[in-house]
């Protein structure tokens, strides 16, 4: 499933200067081909932008659809929407487009 057809299917539209990402999926093997139990793996600090908000008046959103961001290890609030694991967070939340 393409991007795309995510955000015409995702039914959540963040407020503000607030963005929807899906995190990247957690490493499963280590550098040297060991395997990574569930409860070892660290939380992905890397993810697509799914969805943006209009932004504040002073402040408009530099993100847009479909970026590869990084952003803190416990940043953002998880939440599920359709059986997919999201995040919400604040732009400002975000450090880097990749």
């Amino acid at each position: 499933m393409s991007k795309q057809e995510i955000m015409s299917e995702l039914r959540i539209k963040p407020l503000a200067d607030r963005v929807v990402i899906e995190p990247a999926p957690a490493e499963q093997k280590t550098a040297g081909g060991i395997i990574i139990p569930d409860t070892a793996k660290e939380k992905p600090q890397q993810g697509t932008v799914l969805a943006v908000g209009p932004g504040k008046k002073d402040e408009p959103i530099t993100l847009k659809v479909g970026d590869v961001v990084l952003y803190g290890k416990y940043s953002g609030t998880e939440m599920n929407i359709d059986g997919k694991d999201l995040l919400i967070m604040r732009e400002s939340d975000v450090y880097a487009v990749i």
